[in-house]
């Protein structure tokens, strides 16, 4: 107990050398709990991006439509395969996917058709949400559809406009088709954005003469299952198909966030060492101020661990009154960037050609806070321990003729 007051005692003798020492350590820990908070977020966000807005945590298509697109390969059984889902904890839901033309007035453009189980559809992704104008589709409305923005730019259509449509149906006839205007979507993807034409299974079925089967399920993993294994399971439920995670369909994306998160634990690293050589430099002035003290404290018969237990003490005080500044500053920022986040709508925001939420939100949890003061208690600890040994092995002689 004794010790503990003397150390206390220490800290505040020089307020100007503990205050910049507090101040740098509490800054620092703001700095990461703040950044880790808002990194984990960045990173989060984009993932659920990708996955709700159109890919889903998997695919599944016919095997071979990957390498090479077509109407006619499909997946067998398609209704099946969804009910074997649904049974493993899956959800699931088909999609038709055609080409074709859409006209508008004296306008045209090419399009990429994408018919979707509407109800199905709501359970493994969010773009039903995405309408920036109008609704989204109804299926008791088949012939209304919903495309992207950027094609409704293009053709100069607006909600209620209609929409000629051109393709060749699978029986080699010309399919055409008058359809109306129903939404149009904020921004989603570069291919969506720029020919995405949503409408119902029951529209395709009878505009591309498609009685059955499906060319994709987009697939939402069962909660709590890693997508690795999420995907093995996946791939055991249809063998025959060709079925994989998002981060296998999108390999450079992937590469992309894992490159980011490496940069973050390098930003950590840096961040860390500075923390270290600030309590580093800071303790070894006080140290060498402190000679003759210390040579005081061993001639009336303190010992080298006694000393040792002394550096410590302090530099824990100092750190202790750091985190709780650090902590007590960082409470509020991160509920601003949870609750509000930072409005990043400069402009099309996009991400390798998918849209990226424009406002920045942190993801905050237990670790946010835990994680950043274990590691600045064990870079501290680390930084601390030649000070206190040095100090520890100072001789009383030689000490008290220290100037």
């Amino acid at each position: 107990m004794d010790t503990v007051k003397l150390a206390w005692r220490n800290v505040w003798r020089n307020p100007r050398r503990s205050g910049v020492t507090i101040a740098a350590v509490s800054l620092a820990l703001f700095v990461m709990i703040l950044y880790s908070g808002m990194f984990i977020g960045y990173l989060k966000g984009m993932e659920r991006g990708i996955v709700e807005l159109e890919v889903g945590d998997a695919q599944i298509f016919a095997e071979g439509y990957r390498a090479r697109p077509s109407i006619y390969k499909t997946i067998d059984d398609a209704e099946g395969l969804l009910t074997r889902l649904d049974e493993a904890g899956f959800r699931g839901s088909a999609r038709l996917l055609g080409s074709g033309l859409a006209a508008a007035g004296d306008a045209s453009s090419g399009i990429s058709m994408r018919a979707v189980d509407v109800a199905r559809d709501a359970e493994v992704g969010s773009i039903a949400e995405q309408v920036e104008v109008g609704a989204w589709l109804d299926p008791a409305a088949p012939d209304e559809v919903v495309i992207g923005r950027k094609l409704a730019r293009t053709l100069g259509a607006e909600v209620g406009a209609e929409l000629v449509i051109l393709s060749q149906g699978t029986d080699g006839s010309m399919a055409n088709d008058l359809y109306k205007v129903r939404g149009i979507l904020r921004g989603i993807s570069d291919a969506v954005d720029r020919g995405g034409v949503f409408m119902t299974h029951a529209a395709f079925r009878e505009l591309m003469v498609f009685p059955e089967g499906a060319h994709q399920i987009i697939v939402r993993t069962p909660a709590g299952v890693p997508l690795p294994e999420a995907a093995a399971r996946l791939k055991k439920l249809a063998p025959a198909q060709d079925a994989n995670d998002w981060k296998t369909l999108m390999p450079n994306l992937a590469s992309m966030l894992d490159s980011s998160r490496a940069a973050m634990m390098f930003m950590f690293v840096i961040i860390y060492v500075a923390i270290g050589i600030v309590v580093l430099n800071a303790m070894l002035m006080a140290v060498f101020e402190r000679i003759r003290e210390f040579g005081v404290l061993k001639a009336l018969g303190v010992g080298p661990l006694g000393v040792f237990g002394l550096i410590l003490i302090e530099t824990f005080i100092q750190t202790g009154v750091a985190i709780l500044i650090g902590v007590a500053a960082s409470v509020p920022a991160n509920w601003y960037m949870v609750n509000v986040g930072i409005d990043m709508s400069f402009g099309d925001l996009t991400l390798m050609g998918m849209a990226v939420d424009p406002i920045w939100r942190s993801q905050v949890d237990a670790s946010t806070y835990v994680t950043p003061i274990l590691l600045l208690l064990v870079i501290i600890t680390l930084a601390v321990l030649y000070p206190a040994i040095r100090a520890a092995r100072v001789h009383p002689v030689e000490a008290m003729r220290y100037q």
